[in-house]
């Protein structure tokens, strides 16, 4: 079947208003994905006025398209990213992204959202990018700043896992979750708050001005705002910062389900330091959701179409690291996400743009990424400066 998996589970509609007459308000959010309804949250428990906004209807953009792989790992490794943006500033990444694991667990359980929440252990494989040498060293690193990561040699991983490669890192810190029932409940809870969902109303121009912004919509209605945050993933409008990222395409897919036994100790997210990677989960219905194939591809219509091919490459992948389970496709479908050599996000104001926030580039890495961009907004939103802002301009 072609679509996402999530599509077909319970809790995952908002309650919106799609006739949007001129609106006032504290903040505008642009965006009504999982990034959006984080933030929309935050601001609206902080006591702000919040409108949010939505070119589609809400948790329907790249949110939906989710393998929800919650992890404080970065595609780039602490290592690299030291020698990127120094020791220091790559260390307090790691530790932050490790920190927001936290603040969404405990947002989930103060909430009581029933969204799949469930803490995993991840396993990241040896491959042709870093080999067990590279994962080890990396292991090191990680341990030495209070990141709880192990070492496995090839002795080790086939015994625990039954994974026949030379070598990997076992970390605590991870976990999975419905990315869609995560962002409608969010939702949800800041429409209870008082926050305004408006879809679909696409945002067309943006007029910043000393006290302020204006947007305007396609229809030509406007909505002012004292500050806007455009949480619009790789989608940006014009005045935004195009240059930053590079639009990358990938496929996923979700196998029918599977006897419990039939799937890895540990239930651990499983990743690979390849490329393209391999990356998977399980589900609570016992499926197998898993992504990779990663390409330059960036023209929707070619991205769909290549939907077939690129699952069943993907399935020989799980076969073959996984070998003596009978596996067949349920679900299947593709993806679009903004990446930059950093693996990082933009989460800073926008220079052009006086009065507006840009919360862009979250990628392979989006719901962990936006659990700090809610923090970091609700900061800049309050004029304070959250102590990691820098890390992310």
């Amino acid at each position: 079947m072609t679509g996402t998996v999530w599509a077909d589970t319970p809790r995952i509609s908002v309650r919106h208003r799609a006739r949007l007459a001129h609106e006032t308000c504290d903040v505008a959010v642009i965006g009504a994905g999982i990034s959006g309804a984080l933030a929309a949250l935050k601001l609206a428990a902080g006591g702000h006025d919040v409108v949010v906004v939505d070119r589609r209807e809400p948790c329907r953009g790249s949110t939906l398209a989710s393998t929800a792989m919650i992890q404080f790992e970065l595609d780039t490794t602490l290592s690299e990213l030291a020698d990127k943006i120094g020791a220091a500033a790559a260390e307090r990444t790691y530790l932050r992204s490790f920190r927001a694991l936290d603040t969404l667990e405990s947002l989930i359980q103060s909430l009581d959202l029933s969204c799949g929440w469930k803490r995993r252990k991840a396993l990241y494989l040896a491959g042709d990018q870093h080999g067990f040498r590279a994962l080890k060293s990396e292991a090191a690193y990680r341990a030495k700043i209070g990141l709880p990561s192990e070492y496995l040699d090839s002795g080790a991983l086939a015994d625990a896992f039954g994974i026949d490669r030379t070598g990997a890192i076992l970390s605590d810190g991870a976990a999975e979750v419905n990315p869609v029932q995560l962002a409608a409940g969010c939702l949800r809870e800041a429409r209870r708050r008082g926050a305004r969902i408006y879809a679909p109303h696409d945002v067309k121009r943006v007029d910043p001005h000393r006290n302020g912004v204006h947007l305007q919509t396609a229809e030509g209605t406007v909505i002012a705002a004292r500050r806007a945050v455009f949480a619009t993933g790789y989608e940006v409008i014009d005045g935004l910062p195009r240059d930053r990222f590079e639009i990358i395409s990938t496929w996923a897919l979700a196998t029918k389900p599977l006897p419990a036994d039939a799937l890895w100790p540990e239930r651990c997210l499983i990743w690979e330091a390849s490329d393209p990677y391999l990356y998977m989960r399980t589900t609570h219905d016992n499926r197998i959701l898993a992504g990779g194939e990663d390409s330059r591809l960036n023209d929707a219509d070619r991205r769909d179409a290549a939907i077939p091919n690129k699952a069943a490459r993907l399935l020989a992948k799980i076969s073959a690291l996984l070998p003596g389970r009978r596996l067949e496709v349920d679900y299947a479908w593709a993806g679009a996400f903004a990446d930059n050599p950093t693996g990082m996000p933009l989460l800073a104001p926008v220079p052009d743009l006086r009065n507006c926030f840009a919360v862009l580039g979250c990628g392979g890495n989006g719901i962990t990424f936006s659990a700090i961009a809610a923090e970091i907004v609700a900061a800049w939103i309050d004029g304070r400066t959250d102590p990691d802002a820098d890390l992310f301009r």
